[in-house]
């Protein structure tokens, strides 16, 4: 992490030296308005964190966000620290910090006097005493990023440090810390002839000159991914290794599956078969698609998860409502259908599997009064369904809530009536994606895709963490995309997935939904649009963390 931020900063002062021989060969001949001004020193922050109340002794200086504002009883406030360099002659500052979601509230960066804490240990207990405003504003919410004027109290070379507060009683900003990319920038303009200091890169905390390795180019590495309030990982697995118990949740590791040739014609075990050859690793979910009165788990489906040398769990996504409504469904006008499929699954299929029950419900709300389609409707679909199975005797199915956890659709005053209760969830499931086009809508890496929020601020995973925290959490569906035609990078979103794993133990399993284009024909969510993007999600796949063993 030391490492990563004083490359930023080298790299900053070698554009400074660059920037003062340039007014240098202008030699006497120069203009006398170039004399006057010299280049920009661009700095990242030396440490950044931020504190809370409600966690009085936890310290968050590794995480890839800044969390300042407040929810319910815990007030977050922000901490940064930049050191300008011997020799600086500054006429002028800002402070420029990135946004990750809505933002919300008046924020007010304030002087703190003491200069000496680390990131690492700072904490609320013993965060320093805020000093005087130096400057505050009221951004839109959608800003992608805010800037203080800081040139009253950038005054030449030193160590400064500013806390930052939000006004918002009821919701939390995030902004990018230096562990990410597009981290906070501390902009100092110069008067010319300001001498550029010279900089060596030196072993970061706990490293020695031996075993320091010079970094790989900034934009060669994904940021480090990882989470507030999460307990430390998981232990490493036990003797006999990770498997999966009663309700397919891992006894260690997280489940690997995948759902491949979406909207094409390929039959769906073929295109898992070859999917898993291209990604090097069975999927040990093989997601499929059902609606109405389709009969399923069809043979094919059956015969994938019988493989003895690729054994899988089957994820069945069934649209029950198909040519109905959820409020019918909930009366009993199709208890046939849900009769027809119980004597299925008993008389053919007694391995255990998931079932999810009109995935990405969110999406097919009608949130008008009779419409049948309202989300009290979905509840009530969904708990009817569950139980009547479960009253006909099929105790093999798993069921999995799965919601699309769209900000847009977060925001809504009815969101929250789709859960159906506790006492007829087994998991909660997501269905999220990022881009990997940088400025495109919802680009980023895998945290990302779990931290879209409503306006409360709450992310996705922490809704689902603390709401119903005994709840296994399934990603099951993700990926990463570019549109067709606009090829990029995705190895950052790839390589971003294990930390961020590693940070949120709640999530048992993750399903990749792999196509060459979606439902639309624009987005390109295959692993394999590039050889550097292929080769880095076989890495990923590769991780052990993937090794669990179904036992049914």
């Amino acid at each position: 992490m030391r490492r990563s931020k004083l490359k930023k900063s080298v790299t900053a002062l070698a554009a400074l030296a660059a920037g003062a021989g340039a007014t240098v060969a202008l030699g006497a001949a120069g203009s006398a308005a170039s004399a006057a001004a010299g280049p920009e020193l661009k700095l990242a922050a030396a440490d950044d964190t931020y504190v809370s109340s409600g966690r009085k002794d936890a310290s968050f200086g590794a995480e890839e966000k800044l969390s300042v504002g407040r929810l319910e009883r815990d007030t977050k406030v922000g901490f940064l620290r930049f050191v300008v360099p011997a020799g600086t002659k500054a006429t002028g500052a800002r402070l420029k910090l990135a946004t990750v979601g809505a933002v919300s509230g008046k924020f007010t960066l304030n002087r703190v006097a003491v200069t000496e804490w680390s990131e690492k240990s700072l904490t609320a207990q013993s965060a320093p005493a805020l000093g005087a405003v130096v400057d505050s504003l009221t951004p839109k919410g959608d800003a992608a990023d805010v800037t203080f004027d800081v040139s009253g109290a950038i005054t030449g070379p030193g160590t400064y440090t500013f806390a930052l507060q939000s006004s918002a009683t009821s919701a939390v900003t995030r902004f990018r810390s230096s562990e990410s990319s597009n981290g906070p920038e501390l902009v100092v303009s110069t008067q010319a002839g300001t001498a550029p200091p010279v900089a060596e890169e030196q072993p970061g905390e706990g490293e020695t000159p031996s075993d320091y390795v010079p970094e790989m180019p900034a934009e060669d590495i994904p940021p480090a991914v990882e989470d507030e309030d999460m307990p430390p990982p998981p232990p490493s697995a036990p003797a006999g290794g990770c498997v999966t118990g009663k309700l397919l949740v891992p006894s260690c590791g997280v489940l690997w599956g995948a759902a491949a040739g979406g909207f094409t014609d390929a039959p769906r075990d073929a295109a898992l078969t070859n999917w898993e050859k291209l990604s090097g690793r069975t999927a040990s979910i093989f997601h499929t698609y059902h609606k109405g009165d389709e009969p399923f788990p069809t043979a094919s489906e059956m015969a994938m998860a019988r493989d003895a040398a690729r054994p899988r769990v089957l994820l069945l996504n069934w649209k029950i409502a198909y040519g109905s409504s959820w409020a019918k469904v909930a009366k009993g006008e199709q208890d046939a259908r849900i009769d027809r499929f119980a004597a299925r699954v008993k008389s053919t299929f007694p391995e255990k599997f998931f079932l999810v029950l009109n995935h990405e419900p969110e999406n097919d709300v009608v949130a008008r009064t009779g419409s049948g389609w309202e989300a009290k409707d979905f509840a009530a679909m969904y708990r009817h369904t569950i139980q009547r199975l479960r009253a006909q005797g099929v105790s093999n199915a798993i069921n999995v809530l799965t919601y699309m956890g769209n900000e847009k659709w977060m925001a809504q005053s009815w969101w929250k009536d789709l859960y159906p209760g506790d006492g007829v969830v087994d998991w909660i499931g997501l269905d999220s994606y990022v881009s990997a086009e940088r400025g495109y809508y919802h680009a980023g890496v895998f945290n990302d895709l779990l931290d879209r929020a409503a306006p409360n601020g709450q992310g996705f995973y922490d809704w689902a963490a603390t709401k119903h925290a005994t709840k296994p959490m399934m990603v099951a569906e993700w990926g990463v995309y570019h549109r067709v035609g606009k090829v990029a990078d995705k190895t950052a979103g790839f390589r971003s997935v294990l930390p961020t794993l590693k940070r949120r133990p709640n999530i048992k399993a993750v399903v990749y939904f792999d196509t060459k284009h979606d439902d639309q024909g624009d987005r390109d969510i295959s692993i394999d649009s590039t050889r550097a993007n292929l080769a880095a999600f076989r890495a990923l796949a590769a991780d052990k963390m993937f090794d669990v063993k179904i036992a049914n």
